[in-house]
């Protein structure tokens, strides 16, 4: 099997367990894994101050680049929602048929990529009802599957969120 690439977001106020987590699983893998950010070579904070470095800009990936795009939770998503760049890559690679994964506070850039409606999905509870009323069928489980999206709820889910990503590539 080919190796696969995945691309994983990172911003400021990024939940670091749901940055890290993904990036050295996937690489245990011998994927070829890699960080996007705002801007290339930048090294984006975590919500406790744990630094990850933005490997590519936002400006230089498309759904192309990758097989699956890998979206951490913490504050990062509240930034990612209010940028066209990030919609338009989260909705473009979704529209391609390949794998979107978020976990936690992620789910808010799904609501305002518009390709969480009619989807079922699962989120941090703090954030269920943004998630029902953009029209997701929300289930409280550690990981959602329905087609190319998957979904999880917070850090403990990181080993079923991680092992559904692995099974849809495959």
């Amino acid at each position: 099997m080919a190796a696969k690439r995945i691309a994983v977001l990172v911003e400021f106020n990024y939940e670091e367990l749901e940055a890290w987590y993904p990036v050295l699983r996937f690489r245990e893998e011998g994927w070829q894994t890699f960080t996007v950010g705002p801007v290339a070579g930048t090294s984006y904070l975590s919500k406790r101050g744990y630094p990850i470095k933005a490997e590519k800009s936002i400006d230089e990936v498309t759904e192309n680049d990758f097989d699956a795009l890998v979206i951490p939770g913490g504050f990062a998503p509240d930034y990612w929602r209010r940028d066209k760049r990030f919609c338009d890559l989260v909705r473009n690679t979704f529209e391609a048929g390949k794998v979107v994964a978020a976990i936690c506070h992620a789910q808010w850039l799904l609501i305002s990529a518009k390709v969480i409606k009619g989807k079922r999905a699962t989120c941090f509870c703090a954030i269920k009802d943004d998630v029902e009323n953009a029209g997701a069928i929300y289930e409280d489980s550690p990981v959602v599957v329905d087609g190319n999206l998957i979904t999880s709820r917070c850090p403990t889910d990181l080993p079923d969120f991680c092992k559904a990503i692995i099974a849809k590539l495959q």
